[in-house]
């Protein structure tokens, strides 16, 4: 009799024992997986893979696969068009109601959204796959680093100061790339003398003449370490005589009658259809635009654009053989997302950035931050002498790369205001005063 006793209290406690540790594997997120099979974890997620282009079918593509392998992860996805995805996230930052996962920048956006509270690392996915995050390119997590703690997982690079020319239209009036400010001004008047637009602009959006033009000639001008200097206020500010100058650069360029008219009404895509249409000689982008090119434009359009960085200025203090550039968007995760549902958003975050979609990324004329081997059979023309171009020239900053939100909202608006004919001493003025109130100086 009392033998059986023991050995059902014995049996009892067991069971304690196990029950317990059983409701500390469900509750803590941190004891394994927490997934349980047929029972389904909701995420949202916000991409802005709305275009044609083939880096965004890509993208699309992809999730379709990854919703089909997994039927217990219900992905909530909403597709926003490029032009009011900034914006829209934003909205919902500033009101704390992030979605779950969500396509975010490196740089500003990813200090001012870890400064908000709104961010979680991926460390510990990064420290589970070691092959995979030995695979990335070097200094490819720095710009979605904090503190040591890791924010995203590049899934492209962004050169954002390509020229690109029409090497047909070039030949026919015998005429070289510029490699000078004097060659280029000398194009704009020839190719204006012959009817053709000289630089196919779209700036609809505004950003474009910051990111693809003045990033690129203000580093020409002013050198890199003024601006991180003037960006931080450090001894350096945006009203300072090489700041304007390169302001006075670009409205030359629009004096000149280098744009076509309209170039604040129409958006880059449509930019890049007008230059592979052969309407303009030049175009100023970035490598964006070599995925859109490959979906949109001819193989005969294509095999005849080439490729180069922007020209010299004189005295200039920056590298003249360097392009602006950033590394690729990433898949944010907010902090609210935890256990299972935690476990989930890490497999998307994989999925889209994982070896096996850099390949078709970079095959679909997209470059990558990812050590893959490009096989050029499978790209244009165009995109193989961009890749090869890019392992000769340096990398310099993109403004809205390094201001505030706020600062670059005021560059771009000031830039769309310069090239209507605004003064660059006043527009220098108004990017000093709000970069000074958002530094609190």
């Amino acid at each position: 009799m009392k033998k059986t006793l023991t050995i059902a209290l014995v049996m009892v406690l067991l069971l304690t024992i196990i029950g317990c540790a059983a409701k500390e594997t469900t509750d803590n997120p941190s004891s394994g997986s927490t997934t349980k099979p047929g029972v389904k974890v909701k995420l949202s997620l916000w991409h802005n893979y709305t275009g044609d282009d083939m880096r965004a079918k890509t993208m699309r593509e992809t999730l379709d696969t990854f919703k089909k392998d997994n039927p217990n992860i219900d992905l909530d996805i909403q597709a926003i068009p490029p032009d009011g995805y900034r914006a829209r996230l934003k909205t919902v930052a500033a009101a704390n109601e992030m979605p779950d996962l969500f396509v975010m920048w490196p740089g500003v956006m990813t200090k001012e959204f870890v400064g908000g509270d709104l961010l979680q690392p991926i460390n510990d996915l990064l420290d589970s796959k070691p092959d995979w995050k030995n695979g990335f390119m070097p200094e490819s997590f720095s710009e979605f680093t904090i503190d040591g703690k890791v924010y995203s997982a590049p899934m492209a690079l962004s050169p954002t100061s390509l020229l690109f020319y029409n090497k047909t239209l070039f030949d026919k009036y015998n005429v070289q790339p510029p490699k000078t400010w004097a060659d280029l001004m000398t194009l704009v008047e020839m190719f204006k003398k012959e009817k053709i637009t000289p630089i196919a602009l779209g700036n609809k959006a505004a950003w474009v003449a910051q990111s693809s033009i003045l990033s690129s000639l203000g580093d020409r001008v002013t050198g890199t370490d003024w601006f991180l200097k003037a960006a931080a206020g450090e001894g350096a500010k945006f009203t300072d005589p090489e700041f304007v100058q390169a302001l006075t650069y670009l409205q030359q360029l629009s004096k000149a009658g280098a744009f076509q008219d309209g170039f604040n009404s129409i958006d880059n895509t449509q930019m890049e259809q007008m230059f592979a249409q052969g309407k303009a000689a030049m175009m100023i982008d970035g490598g964006w635009a070599l995925t859109n090119l490959a979906a949109n434009a001819s193989k005969e359009a294509l095999d005849g654009m080439r490729v180069t960085v922007l020209p010299s200025v004189p005295n200039g203090k920056g590298d003249p053989n360097s392009l602006s550039g950033v590394v690729g968007t990433g898949l944010g995760l907010s902090k609210k997302v935890e256990g299972a549902r935690k476990e989930a958003a890490h497999k998307v975050i994989y999925a889209l950035a994982s070896p096996e979609t850099q390949k078709k990324t970079l095959e679909g004329n997209q470059l990558v931050s990812y050590k893959v081997e490009l096989d050029t059979t499978k790209v244009t023309s165009i995109f193989a002498e961009v890749y090869k171009l890019l392992g000769t020239v340096k990398t310099t900053p993109v403004y809205d790369g390094k201001l505030s939100s706020a600062v670059a909202d005021v560059v771009n608006n000031g830039l769309q205001e310069l090239l209507m004919g605004g003064k660059p001493e006043d527009i220098a003025k108004k990017i000093q005063d709000a970069n000074a109130k958002a530094l609190g100086k």
